[in-house]
């Protein structure tokens, strides 16, 4: 049996009549069957599960409020809660990327901004969560504690304040849509300097989404050429919808601006946490733009007197220069000066006398005459003759002739050898006997020792 799908018109017969109410006389128009008659279609699984999430797409980013039940949070990051009402309840989650931007507290009232999801493995409808907002004075001011104690510990809330520049080349505003601040500001700059640059990034301050919004036109500005000071403006409002001011990601951001930003939320008593963080906090917006707007008519001002400061200074300085032109005597300096350039004189020509190189020759020639160089040669001559002399002596001393002189007699065969035993000699050898005025011819005998 095959089902009649929707839109199909069901066979005539018992089931109802196939035409409506008469519209006209002698005329009846076809009545549309109804849900019931048309009966339901057939449709598979997977098509069910498409368009149930095209139908959950058609209801858009919603924001709700309820109670948080049993939060927990898994290793990747991810945030899981369910959020009840008296008579209904749906599952939240909350993916790694906003998890700084859920506060999942048991049994606390938040406001969750996001979009439905259809999970078609768990055949079930989440609430995908951007952005969980406590309500409530308590639960905000708990909020914003645990946020101010991370900024403390990373030092972003101690950081050197920038300072203002004095004449920006381009004044950035961050406020609503439509806002009246943005009327205040403008007023403000045509009080103070008309026409003097200003743009405005208009977003989304308070409600869901607005921190993120705001996060966005701040970097905007702070990539535009020419900005060099960013004002965040908003009007007052309960610590609710203040809010957005004081997210983690926001504060964050502004110190991370490479250009000085100025805070001004609220009214004066009015405290969100971004003031904290800021370069300069302002009461209000239009104290904001009267801080960082220059006054044109005081810039004039401070010129003129600058100018005519120095045109004074000036005119000073010419008058005292002419009067010390006449007050010096030409006749005095010139004499002075000729006396300084004798002295000069006088003092180049003794150098140049010190330079003479006839001076030097002369001053060595006395040195040489002072040194007597023939001393030293003298007493090294008589040293040396001395030591010849002893030597001498020593030398006759040993001399074989000394011992002759006495009247001995040296016998030498005619080879020179010295006949020191008469067994050297043979009988009737030949003899040379040296005496001491000359030598003698012997022959030797026979003879013996003894």
């Amino acid at each position: 049996m095959t089902l009649p799908l929707w839109g199909d018109r069901p066979p005539r017969g018992d089931d109802g009549p196939a035409h409506g109410p008469a519209n006209g006389p002698g005329s009846a128009l076809p009545t549309p069957p109804t849900r019931r008659e048309q009966g339901p279609r057939l449709v598979s699984l997977v098509q069910l599960s498409r368009e149930i999430a095209r139908s959950l797409a058609t209801v858009g980013r919603v924001a709700v409020e309820g109670e948080v039940y049993r939060p927990h949070k898994s290793q990747g990051g991810w945030v899981f809660f369910v959020l009840k009402d008296r008579s209904c309840q749906v599952s939240v989650v909350c993916p790694a990327r906003n998890a700084r931007r859920c506060r999942a507290v048991e049994g606390e009232r938040v406001l969750v901004a996001g979009s439905l999801m259809w999970a078609n493995d768990r055949g079930q409808v989440t609430l995908e969560a951007e952005e969980v907002s406590p309500v409530g004075e308590g639960a905000v001011a708990a909020m914003i504690a645990e946020i101010r104690s991370r900024l403390a510990a990373e030092g972003i809330l101690g950081r050197p304040r920038r300072p203002l520049p004095r004449l920006p080349r381009l004044i950035g505003v961050v406020c609503g849509t439509d806002a009246a601040v943005r009327k205040d500001i403008e007023s403000v700059v045509a009080a103070r300097f008309p026409g003097y640059p200003v743009v405005f990034e208009e977003t989304s301050v308070s409600g869901p989404g607005a921190a993120l919004s705001i996060v966005d036109a701040l970097k905007r500005l702070a990539r535009r050429p020419g900005v060099d000071v960013v004002v965040l403006a908003r009007g007052g409002g309960d610590a609710t919808a203040l809010l957005p001011w004081s997210d983690e990601d926001l504060c964050r951001q502004v110190a991370a601006t490479p250009v000085p930003v100025v805070s001004a939320i609220g009214h004066e008593g009015d405290r969100p946490l971004c003031d904290d963080v800021a370069d300069l906090r302002c009461g209000t917006p239009s104290i904001a733009a009267h801080t960082v707007v220059p006054d044109r008519r005081a810039l004039e001002d401070q010129l003129a007197e600058l100018l005519d400061s120095a045109s004074r200074s000036l005119e000073a300085r010419r008058l005292l220069g002419r009067e010390r032109l006449r007050g010096a005597e030409i006749s005095g300096a010139l004499t002075a000066g000729m006396e300084h350039a004798r002295t000069r004189l006088g003092h180049a020509q003794d150098r140049l006398s010190w330079a003479d190189p006839r001076r030097g020759a002369e001053l060595c020639r006395r040195r040489l005459t002072a040194c007597d160089w023939r001393a030293p040669l003298i007493g090294q001559l008589g040293e040396g003759h001395r030591r010849l002399e002893a030597a001498r002596r020593h030398a006759w001393s040993l001399s074989p002739q000394h011992v002759v002189e006495r009247g001995f007699a040296i016998a030498r065969k005619l080879d020179g050898t010295v006949v020191r035993d008469p067994a050297q000699v043979q009988a009737g050898e030949r003899l040379d006997l040296q005496v001491a005025r000359g030598t003698i011819e012997v022959r030797a005998g026979k003879g013996e020792a003894k």
